[in-house]
């Protein structure tokens, strides 16, 4: 009986230490802080129309820089600065006289050694003459008809005629002015606007593509060996007429690795003036189930590996691995790595990290959010909507 006190005393220990227990379950579990909520997207399919732009430069479709070929000095100018002009037309008289007098001389000097080989002829047959006599009265009144010709071809020279037809530019030269046919300096250029070149710059790996794709019937044809093009200009407006990129005759550069391709335009109204940024936009092909994902969804690892975290059935965080080569607009196109019904993080990705659980809400940073359904047994169920 009298150990009874000290059984008291340790039943009484044992029930103050699993109360004391309990108690510091309860505050642990109080204190344990909730999951985060992050923002999601629930990815959907959908039909795409794929397309590449390239950036480029318009370009005359023919240059001809026109200069004089005698010397002279000008007398007229017989066009319109920026104006249109036709193949033949005359644009510039240079003073002619000089030259209308060595063509009448030449005239005089072949008349008259025609005139002497004529008699030589008569003579020869009588034996009047050596022979050697008439080869030379021959070729004299050849040489005079020659130099006829010649005198002629300068004469018509001082009219400066229009090599081509297309747009002129400012004139170099004024009335008055002095000009030579050694000179450097054009007198005036004239360049063919309709049709109009669009020169575009590419890769030579993504040139391969875009054949490869021709080849395949994925870019719209426009011939042979040539791709449907659009043409977006400098505002952002698409020229109403179609063109078509050539992929022949190409050469890769040795110290960029790019290739310059060139389009074809048709340009009646003379919207495309030379040298105009623009961007040549082909269509290849058509996507029936694209995965478009939000920029703010994707990331990049170490290795800049494109990759995303999406929220699984259990409501935990998993890393996605893609292939995402191509941006439309404000998303990504993903090939591989994201379904239709997965739920890619685009808000609060700075609080969570793989395998942790977490609260979901729609995204709210994103243009077009789609709601964020309860997790399905079936995965194919966030696309049923579609």
């Amino acid at each position: 009986m009298q150990f009874k006190p000290a059984v008291t005393v340790l039943v009484t220990a044992v029930a103050l230490a699993s109360l004391l227990s309990g108690c510091s379950k309860k505050e642990e579990a109080a204190a344990a802080p909730p999951p985060p909520q992050v923002g999601v997207v629930t990815l959907k399919t959908q039909a795409y129309t794929l397309t590449t732009e390239l950036p480029g430069r318009t370009t005359a479709f023919r240059v001809a820089e026109v200069r004089p070929q005698v010397n002279g000095i000008i007398l007229k100018r017989l066009f319109t600065e920026g104006a249109d002009v036709k193949a033949g037309q005359q644009l510039y008289q240079i003073d002619p006289s000089i030259y209308q007098a060595n063509l009448d001389s030449a005239k005089a000097t072949y008349q008259s050694a025609n005139s002497l080989a004529g008699r030589y002829k008569q003579l020869i047959n009588e034996q009047a003459v050596s022979r050697q006599e008439y080869d030379t009265a021959v070729g004299s009144a050849r040489e005079a008809q020659a130099a006829v010709q010649t005198a002629e071809i300068n004469v018509r020279y001082t009219k400066v005629y229009a090599p081509i037809s297309g747009r002129i530019g400012r004139s170099s030269v004024t009335e008055g002015a002095l000009v030579s046919s050694a000179q450097a300096d054009a007198m005036a250029t004239i360049q063919q606007l309709d049709p109009i070149y669009v020169d575009v710059t590419q890769s030579s790996v993504d040139m391969l593509k875009l054949r490869r794709e021709l080849e395949s019937g994925q870019l719209q044809k426009a011939g042979d060996n040539a791709a449907k093009v659009k043409l977006v200009l400098e505002d952002g407006s698409v020229y109403p007429v179609d063109g078509k990129l050539e992929f022949s005759e190409v050469s890769v550069d040795q110290t960029t690795g790019s290739v310059t391709l060139r389009a074809v335009f048709q340009n009646p109204d003379h919207t495309l003036l030379p040298g105009m940024f623009v961007h040549a936009r082909l269509q290849a092909g058509v996507a029936a189930n694209a995965i478009l994902v939000p920029q703010q969804g994707i990331t990049r690892d170490l290795k800049g590996t494109p990759t995303a975290l999406i929220v699984n059935q259990d409501n935990k965080v998993e890393t996605r691995t893609l292939v995402a080569n191509r941006t439309i607009g404000s998303d990504w196109l993903v090939e591989k790595g994201l379904n239709a019904g997965d739920r890619v993080i685009t808000e609060g990705l700075q609080y969570v990290k793989p395998g942790a659980q977490v609260k979901v809400a729609e995204a709210t940073n994103v243009k077009a959010a789609n709601p964020a359904p309860a997790p399905a047994t079936d995965p194919a169920a966030g696309s049923k909507g579609e």
